[in-house]
């Protein structure tokens, strides 16, 4: 006996777009940050998901105080959405592949450092390949990880790559980590600094879960230096800004200020056992089969992108 698609009751009162919603409120159990995600109000998302309820006859979550959880119901069509996703998500791919790098569509994660550097390679990427429309998210090292872990994303950019066997990492820029301060610093002129030193000067620091404070943590641990925390920041920006402003010095990419110049309000102090050398790498799932356009963007990187970056940084 055949079966299509038309001959379902139910496939006729529901809509992808309704099951884009679940599938995305389900993953984060939570109304709220799927509104998030899709940009669209809260409203919208109980709406919809009020409709795909309505079409299949049981409710797909309960709430139990704050919290949302799936039914059973809720926990099969999850799975179910989950395989139809990938399967629209391989389609894409293969016409894609079909149509070359004519137009297709790559979705990015970096961490905040990479801002400084991605867009400018992104820019003669997209010159050449006019037709590609690419989504680039910016997010710390663990919001990084934990699009990796959903699979959220084509490709993803960080400085630490997760110890993990399904992961495939492929090293492709230099991304060393420098001490800053204001330019009329008592330490801007001195040389070869030693590191014990920086434990006497107000220190500005990344917030939890960022790369560059594991890094920097690290190499304080090895060295016995408990630096004397003024601030606690989660933009590389207002770092820099605070640095100019005199209120403490902080260790960050040299990349965060390679647009500045000689001119800028921010020095490199000249420290022992500076720069910390650290690499960006490109990873992605090592199962993942990637699309003739991430593809092409990932060799880009690794070759042409390398080159640009370097050229334009130092």
């Amino acid at each position: 006996m055949s079966y299509r698609l038309s001959d379902s009751q139910l496939a006729s009162h529901i809509t992808l777009h309704q099951l884009q919603v679940f599938e995305v409120a389900a993953r984060h159990g939570s109304y709220t940050r799927a509104a998030e995600e899709l940009f669209l109000t809260q409203p919208t998302v109980s709406m919809q998901i009020k409709h795909l309820t309505k079409a299949i006859g049981m409710p797909l979550f309960e709430q139990v105080g704050k919290k949302l959880f799936l039914t059973q119901a809720g926990k099969e069509l999850f799975a179910t959405c989950q395989e139809i996703f990938e399967h629209i998500s391989q389609f894409e791919m293969s016409v894609a592949d079909m149509k070359g790098l004519k137009q297709g569509y790559l979705k990015i994660t970096v961490v905040t450092t990479a801002k400084y550097v991605i867009p400018r390679l992104l820019g003669p990427f997209c010159q050449r390949y006019p037709g590609v429309e690419i989504s680039l998210k910016v997010t710390n090292h663990s919001g990084v990880l934990e699009r990796l872990s959903e699979n959220k994303d084509d490709l993803y950019i960080l400085s630490q790559v997760p110890d993990e066997p399904d992961v495939k990492s492929h090293p492709f820029l230099a991304n060393p980590l420098v001490v800053l301060a204001n330019h009329d610093h008592p330490l801007a002129k001195e040389k070869n600094i030693p590191i014990q030193q920086l434990a006497e000067q107000p220190f500005i620091t990344r917030e939890s879960g960022s790369g560059t404070r594991a890094y920097v943590q690290q190499l304080f641990d090895a060295h016995k230096i408990t630096p004397k925390v003024k601030m606690e920041l989660a933009s590389n920006e207002a770092i820099k800004q605070a640095i100019a402003g005199g209120l403490g010095i902080s260790i960050l990419s040299r990349h965060t200020i390679a647009l500045e110049g000689a001119s800028g309000q921010i020095a490199i102090l000249d420290v022992e056992n500076f720069p910390i050398p650290c690499h960006w790498y490109v990873i992605h799932l090592a199962g993942k089969q990637l699309s003739v356009v991430a593809q092409t963007f990932l060799e880009y990187l690794q070759t042409e992108g390398k080159q640009i970056a370097e050229d334009t940084t130092w």
